[in-house]
């Protein structure tokens, strides 16, 4: 038998498929719902909680629980030099750039001492006003431009790095997210996120771009391709 959290969430849900609450629409105050159900409140919030993991509801701090619009999916498609994706359609992208220096888990990822001068670039892209996906990008400072880069010098460097690339090792996994993530991203953090982790690696053997990209798992498909070569045979005789 289904409990009162998982009944709430069904009519919700069902009400939601019927269009009774529209995508965009604010969905009632949670004391409102919590009378509606006759139950108390945290029951009421652990029922939106489940809405909220399946990226069907969104809260929004301050101003209540709102249906979600169906986010654009983005299609990841590895062994590429540049953070970005493919999408569906163009996403629009803010980008920040600080020095700092490295310390664990960077170092290990980058193969640097303790110290090292990194420059971080922070990519956010956005669905309309809504984040889409987060991308955080460690680069040895002697690789990028004097200062901090500009967001056309970071797009050309991601699009074309220099020294070019012999090998990109990744790391994908399915996680929850973290509390920064989830709160950047403006997700629910009972929502998984496709978690991939990128390392770079020049001619001469030295890791040049470790990359960490968190895509929500209600936007993100990831398409890996491996092309087997294949050898001509000699008829026989």
């Amino acid at each position: 038998m289904p409990s009162r959290r998982q009944s709430i969430a069904e009519d919700l849900r069902r009400q939601i498929a019927a269009g009774h609450f529209k995508a965009g629409e604010r969905l009632p105050s949670e004391a409102q719902l919590a009378a509606h159900y006759t139950v108390s409140t945290p029951t009421l919030r652990n029922a939106l909680a489940l809405l909220q993991g399946e990226g069907l509801v969104e809260k929004i701090h301050g101003s209540g629980n709102f249906v979600r619009h169906p986010r654009r999916r983005t299609t990841y498609t590895g062994g590429r030099p540049s953070a970005w994706t493919t999408p569906s359609a163009p996403l629009k992208s803010t980008v920040h750039a600080r020095h700092l220096q490295a310390r664990d888990p960077l170092t290990t990822l980058l193969s640097v001492a303790p110290g090292t001068s990194l420059t971080e670039i922070l990519c956010i892209t956005h669905e309309d006003r809504s984040p889409h996906s987060l991308s955080r990008i460690y680069i040895p400072r002697d690789l990028m431009p004097a200062g901090l880069p500009t967001p056309a010098e970071v797009a050309a460097h991601l699009t074309d790095p220099r020294p070019p690339l012999t090998e990109v090792r990744e790391t994908a996994c399915s996680r929850l997210p973290t509390q920064e993530e989830a709160s950047t991203l403006r997700i629910s953090t009972s929502l998984a996120v496709l978690s991939i982790t990128r390392v770079a690696i020049d001619t001469t053997g030295r890791v040049v771009e470790a990359a960490l990209l968190v895509y929500p798992g209600d936007r993100a498909d990831a398409l890996f391709i491996t092309s087997h070569p294949t050898e001509e045979r000699t008829p026989r005789p």
